[in-house]
């Protein structure tokens, strides 16, 4: 998404990965605690605003996110907030 907000737009990404996920290498004995650290996750709940841009046309934020789409694996929803 960053791509096409290189000059005129911002991002800002209200998301983050603080849970860890751990697991144990493959045949290895009970006990010894719990392993070590393989990956990070997010919880996202449903109605949770993972992404705001602002300072790009609408068209733009569309096209920016069906690009990235695929990546959160996730359907996507416009929310345009007005300015009174």
């Amino acid at each position: 998404m960053s791509g096409q907000f290189r000059r005129n737009g911002k991002i800002w990404v209200r998301v983050l990965a603080d849970l860890p996920i751990t697991g144990k290498p493959t045949e290895v004995r009970m006990g010894r605690g719990k392993g070590n650290p393989t990956g990070w996750i997010a919880r996202v709940s449903a109605g949770q605003i993972p992404f705001e841009m602002d300072g790009v046309s609408l068209s733009n934020a569309r096209q920016a996110a069906t690009l990235a789409a695929h990546k959160p694996c996730s359907s996507t929803k416009f929310v345009q907030w007005s300015v009174t």
